[in-house]
């Protein structure tokens, strides 16, 4: 029941409205927030109000609340993602003075795909991720590559749906979907034909650490594909492997 906060301190009720937020729960009424995290509704209105001022939490034009920039920032000082930007980032400024293609650092969170850094190409690509960003896994290329390598609960929850078509390209039939990953796998690179966005396509890589493990993925955006997809995963190759080496 919520109200149940006696006897708690200020700080467990702050985390307790910030871990109200999970990805089924990306935005909140504070009547949803109180709720979730055991609070009257005077104490979540009077917090909520203070996380909204520093930059925790945003409220929304329908009134609603997600999380702000600042969490996203003080996120980024975690060792995992500030290791991984830091060493990644002369091999994506090399890949992108290489192709002068839209590039992205992703890594998964859960069951989507984070994206921690991006490049703007100089070509008229419709591009929707940017820093700090979130989407569907099974729909983008370093998307792909995180999803094809996940642990199987998390394969199988993404494929279990609801797979959303954002255009008429998107994979939405799970069978399809788990040959390409299993594909994935194989080949070691993963690409969308306009699955996404209509006028993107996209190929991506692995970025593993000292054991193999998948620790990231990097992608480039392009118009097409066809032509120049052997010379793309060629350079996207040679960056997260160097990307890989270097991580600590």
């Amino acid at each position: 029941m919520a109200g149940g906060s006696a006897g708690r301190t200020v700080a467990s009720r702050v985390l307790g409205l910030i871990g109200a937020f999970d990805p089924a729960h990306r935005r909140l009424t504070l009547s949803e927030l109180a709720a979730r995290a055991d609070l009257s509704l005077p104490t979540a209105h009077r917090l909520v109000a203070e996380l909204v001022e520093w930059g925790a939490l945003v409220r929304e034009e329908d009134g609603t609340y997600a999380v702000g920039r600042r969490l996203w920032d003080a996120g980024l000082l975690a060792p995992v993602a500030t290791d991984l930007r830091s060493v990644a980032a002369p091999f994506l400024h090399d890949l992108y003075g290489a192709t002068l293609e839209t590039v992205h650092l992703a890594v998964r969170e859960d069951d989507h795909v984070l994206y921690l850094e991006t490049l703007r190409g100089t070509r008229n690509v419709p591009i929707v991720s940017s820093v700090g960003s979130r989407l569907p896994m099974y729909s983008t290329g370093v998307g792909k590559v995180l999803l094809a390598h996940a642990p199987e609960d998390v394969r199988s929850r993404v494929l279990s749906g609801p797979l959303k078509p954002f255009t008429r390209h998107t994979i939405t039939t799970p069978g399809l979907l788990r040959r390409q990953l299993d594909r994935v796998i194989t080949e070691g690179y993963a690409t969308t034909a306009e699955e996404m966005t209509l006028g993107a396509c996209s190929v991506a890589v692995p970025i593993t650490d000292s054991s193999g493990v998948v620790v990231g993925s990097l992608g480039i955006v392009v118009s097409a594909l066809r032509r120049h997809r052997l010379r793309l995963v060629s350079a996207l190759k040679v960056a997260a492997q160097g990307a890989s080496r270097a991580l600590p």
